[in-house]
């Protein structure tokens, strides 16, 4: 399992930094390669869209994609706790909200400040609840089972990169 330089292989993505302490940012097989070729590390973005107090969720996509997009849950005890306090009434669908919409948009833009020009997020889709372990889009650890996702939210997918 050691490479020719000593490494050992774990699969695992990271840095180390000018003190030399080694930060794992991801896995080798999370890797996501767009189109034209620019490898991209799905957590380091959705970290940073998760930083949203509103963010519950993100899942970023585009491999073999032009551009990468997202798929983002909100976070509705912090999305209730906002409206009170703006006076804003929320529909039975918050996702779906103009101003709910507005909010996250603000937090893709945070986001997207701290990430490489190919790492940005171009568009998203809200989604109107959030991954569980019973509905198979978590493992029981509270991952993302990202096939899952990507499976089941095909349609909105595919509207996100417009018609062909």
């Amino acid at each position: 399992m050691l490479d020719a330089d000593g490494w050992l292989r774990t699969g695992d993505l990271g840095h180390l930094d000018e003190d030399g302490y080694l930060f794992i940012t991801g896995r080798c097989k999370d890797l996501i390669i767009t189109s034209g070729g620019k490898n991209l590390t799905p957590s380091l973005t959705e970290f940073a869209l998760q930083q949203s107090r509103f963010v519950s969720r993100a899942v970023m996509v585009g491999d073999r994609r032009p551009h990468p997009v997202a798929l983002i849950t909100l976070d509705t005890d912090e999305l209730r706790g906002w409206a009170e306090r703006e006076g804003v009434t929320l529909g039975p669908y918050p996702a779906r909200e103009k101003r709910v919409r507005e909010l996250v948009q603000e937090a893709v833009d945070t986001a997207n400040a701290q990430l490489s020009r190919p790492a940005r997020i171009r568009a998203f889709a809200l989604l109107d609840e959030d991954f569980d372990v019973a509905g198979g889009l978590l493992t029981p650890s509270l991952k993302v089972r990202r096939p899952a996702v990507l499976t089941r939210y095909a349609p909105e997918i595919e509207a996100l990169y417009g018609p062909g």
